[in-house]
């Protein structure tokens, strides 16, 4: 199985990411010119070899009207280009964010600002991705559904509505091209799954001209909620509110590296220089079958009407059980009854006992431990002449199964008044 290893071990940032998956590609230089020609406006890519702490990789610089956002300020250091989010209040004050890594600056400006600058919202992102960049449909899929974690982010910090959250022109362009590289990256490389170690995110706080941020910035510390991320003693911020939705959208599972025979290895170099080498480190190769820990829990009932049974089912579904069904068995005193059996991730397993108390009339649960072998499972979406059509593709073991999904299937039946088989061949032979 092809797996993507991201060590996050300082942080995540998309110019970093972008960094380090070119390096995984087969000509990165190629790689480069076909990102200059998708049509991000007044954007050019450029990368150079450098090095951190005695180890050689790539930096990518962004270009915006031919310089770099952050070569406009001079009073701070950076380590990677801004995102620039205007909140607009029923006041109709600005209040102006540079979202960047490594440093934020908060000040307040008004509609006729030095810099010019004009506004964008997510209706302009989604015309620039949509009408302009020259990518497949996935793709502006995924940077829609990234800039969209980043803005829903935005919106909770400040208690804005996301409809009130407008980008700067130079830092929309700059993150549009930061999210396409990576978002058209991962596409080229089209990972069966893609593992992330822990989320470093720094540590201390970064100065503001409104008071002090604690890191991980706000929208950063929301972004990363339910993954796993730390701090430690290096001083300053690691983690940028772009990678953290980049990893949120790609990333499969948190954890150590798999056991996997690695083809590439790529470095993705930010600016600073740290005690650690300031770098995501990208690595490709194939990975065993999977085979997973889960627990089976288990309980019989007589009481219990089949539509009670149903709705604790649907509640067990819910709360994140793997599996769960039913048998008909003879109890106590010749009684017909049903035993209701579970199966889940073994830290699910305190929740899906509430709920298993909670929703049927059993006194007690019995447990078991299996392994259980599985297929690498994940999701595709395919632009037919008739529409979009999901897929799910279950691989290993020397196996690949390929299945579409029932509602999609039966919509595309319904609207050519075919059956369910002939949607079928008309998926897979349009012609």
């Amino acid at each position: 199985m092809k797996t993507l290893y991201l060590d996050c071990g300082m942080g995540s940032a998309g110019d970093m990411l972008t960094a380090a998956l070119i390096e995984l590609v087969p000509d990165p230089d190629d790689f480069i010119s076909r990102l200059n020609s998708v049509g991000i406006p007044d954007v050019e890519f450029k990368k150079e070899r450098t090095e951190k702490c005695g180890i050689t990789g790539t930096h990518i610089s962004v270009l915006v009207h031919g310089q770099e956002e952050n070569s406009e300020i001079h009073e701070h250091e950076h380590e990677h280009d801004h995102e620039h989010v205007h909140l607009h209040t029923h006041m109709h004050d600005h209040l102006h964010l540079n979202l960047h890594d490594h440093e934020h600056h908060l000040h307040d400006h008004e509609h006729h600002h030095e810099h010019g600058h004009s506004h964008n919202d997510l209706h302009g992102i989604d015309h620039i991705v949509r009408d302009h960049l020259n990518l497949p449909d996935k793709v502006k899929d995924n940077i829609l559904s990234v800039y969209q974690l980043i803005a829903e982010a935005e919106s909770h910090v400040h208690g804005v509505p996301v409809t009130d959250i407008h980008f700067h022109e130079v830092g929309t362009m700059d993150a549009i091209a930061d999210i396409t590289a990576v978002c058209l990256l991962m596409n080229e490389l089209d990972p069966d799954e893609v593992v992330a170690s822990p989320v470093h995110v720094g540590s201390g706080h970064v100065k503001c001209a409104h008071g002090i941020l604690p890191v991980p910035a706000p929208a950063t510390a929301y972004i990363l909620q339910n993954i796993p991320s730390y701090g430690g003693e290096i001083k300053g911020e690691l983690c940028t509110p772009t990678g953290a939705a980049l990893l949120k959208h790609f990333v499969t599972r948190f954890g150590n590296m798999p056991v996997m025979k690695t083809s590439a290895i790529g470095y993705g170099m930010g600016k600073k220089d740290f005690p650690a080498a300031n770098c995501v480190r990208a690595m490709l190769g194939e990975t065993e079958d999977k085979m997973e820990k889960i627990v089976k829990l288990s309980c019989n009932v007589d009481d219990m009407t089949a539509e009670s049974i149903s709705y604790a089912m649907e509640k067990l579904f819910e709360a994140g059980a793997l599996d769960v069904f039913t048998t008909p068995v003879g109890m106590k005193k010749s009684r017909p009854g049903t035993l209701i059996q579970t199966l889940c991730r073994p830290q699910d397993e305190e929740s899906i006992v509430r709920i298993i108390f909670k929703h049927t009339t059993t006194i007690g649960i019995r447990k078991t431990y299996a392994d259980r072998y599985v297929l690498e499972r994940k999701v595709e979406e395919l632009t037919t002449p008739y529409g979009k059509v999901r897929r799910k593709v279950s691989q290993g073991y020397g196996v690949r199964r390929v299945k579409y999904e029932y509602d999609d299937l039966s919509g595309l039946a319904d609207n050519q008044n075919i059956s369910i088989e002939e949607a079928r061949r008309l998926i897979e032979d349009p012609e």
